[in-house]
């Protein structure tokens, strides 16, 4: 790859990280094609992607852990129940029509985003709801369901955890975006990728430091911005990525 190409992998990687870590996910949504651009087969730049995602996780775990936007018993049980559904879905990818699957995503993402939009006070505070044991069994078999997603498709996996926390679990926007930047950016993606690689799709090594380094300095600007911006504001880049990531998976 020469000079040009892998400054404009650097940038698009980094884009789309800042996006991801500011709104609660979709990485998926430049990097991943970006991969397919370059030459990449499917499964090669899936767990490649998934592999460079991880410094996302780390970029933004950092400044999360420094600020204690999360709690680690909860962080700890999203690692726990998506990471079964990661590598049910890790080892399916192969079997499930593509095309069919990722409009399937894409119309549930994009319904997610027009339900965020239409509710203006979701998210705006913490109220804790379904934080009793039945609650957290209920909402752990709805994170297994995400994180077979997560390991079988490409993009928006994370937007799905985002809003199922605030949703489900009554947490804030800055809270369900800390969390999964944390465990599905972290932990999520990297039993993903290796999850993946396992399952015979190799991974790409030469363009992995480029990517590492766009997904890292993008997840750190990402939530550093989360803790210098309101609710409403990560709210609004939330609603702005699901619209954009439904609409590219459509079409």
């Amino acid at each position: 790859m020469d000079w040009l190409n892998s400054l404009l992998l650097f940038f698009g990687s980094f884009i789309s990280n800042t996006l991801a870590s500011l709104s609660g996910g979709g990485a998926g949504l430049l990097q991943f094609p970006l991969l397919i651009f370059f030459g990449l087969p499917f499964s090669i730049a899936l767990a490649t992607h998934k592999v460079a995602s991880v410094a996302l996780g780390l970029g933004a775990a950092y400044t999360h852990i420094k600020h204690k936007s999360f709690s680690p018993n909860v962080a700890a049980y999203l690692v726990l129940v998506g990471s079964i559904g990661v590598v049910i879905g890790a080892n399916i990818v192969l079997l499930i029509p593509e095309q069919i699957a990722e409009k399937m995503l894409g119309l549930m993402i994009l319904a997610i985003g027009i339900y965020s939009r239409l509710k203006k006070q979701l998210g705006q505070t913490a109220r804790p709801t379904h934080r009793d044991l039945k609650g957290w069994i209920i909402g752990g078999l709805g994170l297994i369901v995400i994180g077979i997603i997560n390991g079988s498709l490409t993009a928006g996996s994370g937007l799905l955890v985002t809003i199922f926390l605030v949703r489900w679990f009554g947490y804030s926007y800055k809270q369900a975006v800390a969390l999964t930047m944390l465990c599905v950016g972290l932990f999520w993606n990297g039993i993903g990728g290796v999850a993946v690689a396992m399952a015979g799709a190799p991974i790409y090594w030469p363009w992995l430091p480029i990517l590492l380094l766009g997904s890292f300095l993008g997840g750190s600007l990402g939530a550093y911005l989360t803790t210098k911006y309101s609710n409403q504001v990560i709210k609004i880049c939330f609603e702005l990525l699901t619209f954009a990531v439904g609409i590219k998976l459509l079409l």
